[in-house]
């Protein structure tokens, strides 16, 4: 595992700390660390150009129901074998990310689309607030900066921050234009939410379910394209690369068939990774089943720079169950979301003595960023001893609260819970991570050939904090950036037919037999539950240095005894399945996150620790994360097939 060190500049520089890969240093006029030299540069400039010229040389890192009825292209009509496919485009994911890129490129040439479970099982399904854009006349692109930049705690990119917001209001006139239908109101205009940290009405939405209704509209744009395969429940498992010099290269992607238990690669042009968050390494959150790292994991491993892991937002409001007066009768597999929108139309936060607490944490009230309700909440539940605040919309108009938020009023009535006349039960859940894989204006990365967007993607746009409803208009702007450079890259490049050979290819463990297989099933599952909590016992909302290394050290132990039980029950490092490599992206992920927030010695956005509990300017920078030497990694942080492409 690399270490973490915040470095850089007051605009979101690059810079280099105790790279442990790093073996030779880039000769530019720089700010020197150990031994590394790096140029400072802004994020947005040239990311991954600066990373592929003037790099350390680094060794080779060792639905709703009618939904279910779109077709999606068979798989083996895009085979050209049973185990390998072709294509100009691989898409990883298949949220707003991946569909609005696969779309665009897919003027040019063959498209996969690779998703985890069903096409639109995604964290954008699960999206209820809405897309922040600026489309009133009395709003600005300024505006909508500064409230971006405050929310990010002065962390943010500018250059970033000025594309997406000037860009926004068009890919939301896209979405229309495809069939996205969006809520208007009386006077035939969209009608504008306002949420936390916004100074204006600004949030396109559709009611409560925003995110159902863009995947929606996007899949059937996808379905209907015959330049794109869509293949379902198939789980990435690594991205293929290759050294050539001191450039990685990727080729494609290994993915498992989770249907048929094979392991089918994609050899591709260009592959955009758009995976999606992780949620999944805390006990609660409010993601999809799906987002457990994988991506940037993948990225990780194959040479990709990380960038800002500390930053994990943690939703301030997601239903508490154990607050419902009908308690649900088996656990949820994610928290059901409580959109910021119900604050954002006056709902108010009271503790269960019915007082109204989050003056006392920010002038703003329940319209703060979304760190400091979470933290106020927080605050609350452990001064109290309590389990759940209560958010409060009951004193609205019923006929409002039905139309702008039908999906959470009927979820819960469910349980016995009227949310025009009663309050709803809340609590902190994970939620969405800031940081990712670090990505230049156009989704460029350091490892040619692989673009991102999305939750995966960090761009400089959210800073130490996303402001409300600015993830689904990211991915959407950067989507679209993506695709210039990458139909690009697509001409200049060609398809090797005899490359699938070039890599070792990953295996089923049929040979350990069906009780050794649930035996590990089984163990994991207990690791992955001992993994969150850890996670959220010392790495949760408020943060300290013990904490944290108290992290370090039982993630560490318990990686170590989970891989030395697979391996003796006969798992070689080339098998895959879907728990454990879920297991094993789930780790790796952890250990960036915790490796991040150990480098950060100041509190900034969501990153919040009671040993330095202030802002300092001094420290007003990223965290980059370069890869680590492959010597005595874990099997987390490996690639599974050879990690040099040979002469083919």
């Amino acid at each position: 595992m690399a270490t973490s060190i915040a470095a850089g500049g007051g605009s979101l520089n690059y810079g280099l700390i105790k790279g442990q890969g790093c073996r030779q240093a880039s000769r530019i006029p720089s700010v020197t660390f150990n031994g590394c030299l790096q140029r400072e540069l802004s994020w947005s400039y040239g990311v991954s150009e600066y990373l592929r010229l003037h790099r350390c040389n680094f060794s080779p890192s060792l639905v709703s129901e009618n939904w279910k009825s779109l077709k999606t292209v068979s798989v083996s009509s895009c085979l050209r074998d049973g185990s390998t496919k072709y294509f100009d485009f691989s898409v990883i994911g298949s949220g707003v990310a991946g569909l609005r890129y696969a779309l665009e490129v897919a003027k040019h040439g063959s498209v996969a689309v690779i998703t985890k479970a069903e096409p639109h099982e995604s964290n954008t399904n699960y999206a209820q607030g809405g897309v922040s854009a600026v489309l009133c006349p009395s709003d600005s692109v300024e505006s909508h900066m500064q409230d971006t930049i405050v929310a990010g705690a002065h962390l943010c990119d500018e250059e970033t921050v000025r594309v997406v917001c000037t860009e926004g209001p068009d890919r939301i006139r896209e979405l229309i234009a495809m069939g996205a239908s969006f809520d208007h109101g009386e006077d035939g205009n969209l009608h504008l939410a306002r949420e936390g940290g916004h100074s204006h009405r600004r949030i396109v939405h559709a009611a409560d379910m925003t995110g159902r209704e863009i995947e929606r509209a996007l899949l059937e744009a996808v379905i209907n394209d015959p330049n794109i395969c869509v293949f379902k429940n198939h789980f990435a498992i690594d991205l293929l690369t290759s050294q050539d010099g001191l450039d990685t290269v990727c080729h494609g992607v290994d993915t498992l068939n989770t249907e048929t238990q094979e392991v089918v690669r994609f050899i591709s042009k260009v592959t955009l990774l758009a995976s999606g968050g992780a949620g999944h390494i805390y006990p609660s959150t409010t993601n999809s089943p799906v987002a457990t790292g994988d991506g940037t994991a993948m990225a990780h491993r194959a040479q990709a720079v990380i960038s800002n892991m500390e930053f994990v937002q943690f939703h301030p409001t997601a239903l508490a169950d154990e607050g419902l007066p009908v308690k649900p009768r088996k656990t949820r597999a994610n928290a059901f979301l409580i959109t910021e929108a119900v604050r954002g139309d006056g709902g108010i936060l009271f503790n269960l003595s019915k007082e109204r607490f989050m003056l006392m944490y920010d002038e703003r009230a329940e319209l703060a960023p979304r760190d400091v309700v979470a933290r106020g909440i927080d605050d609350q539940l452990k001064k109290r001893k309590e389990k759940y605040v209560l958010l409060d919309i009951s004193h609205k108009p019923r006929e409002k609260i039905l139309s702008h938020f039908p999906n959470i009023a009927a979820e819960c009535l469910k349980y016995g819970l009227d949310i025009t006349s009663q309050p709803i039960p809340v609590v902190p859940a994970a939620h969405y991570m800031c940081g990712g894989v670090r990505a230049g204006l156009q989704g460029e990365t350091n490892v040619q050939g692989l673009y991102v967007a999305g939750e995966v993607a960090c761009t400089g746009l959210h800073g130490a904090n996303r402001l409300a409803s600015n993830s689904l208009l990211e991915a959407l702007v950067f989507a679209r950036r993506a695709v210039p450079p990458s139909v690009d890259h697509m001409k200049s490049s060609s398809l090797d037919l005899s490359a699938s050979n070039c890599w070792t290819r990953p295996v089923v463990p049929k040979s350990l037999g069906s009780n050794v297989v649930c035996d590990i099933l089984r163990t994991t599952k207990e690791v992955r539950k001992e993994l969150q909590s850890v996670m959220w016992k010392y790495v949760g909302i408020v943060r300290s240095t013990t904490r944290l290394k108290t992290a370090e050290q039982s993630i560490g132990e318990l990686e170590a005894k989970w891989e030395t039980y697979l391996f003796e029950q006969g798992w070689e490092q080339t098998m895959v399945g879907l728990e454990a490599c879920e297991m094993r992206n789930l780790f790796c992920f952890a250990k960036l996150v915790v490796s991040s927030a150990l480098a950060r010695h100041e509190s900034r956005g969501l990153h919040y620790t009671i040993d330095f509990p202030h802002l300092e300017e001094s420290k007003r920078l990223p965290t980059i994360i370069f890869p680590a030497s492959p010597v005595n990694s874990t099997w987390s942080s490996r690639q599974l097939h050879k990690h040099k492409l040979p002469v083919c």
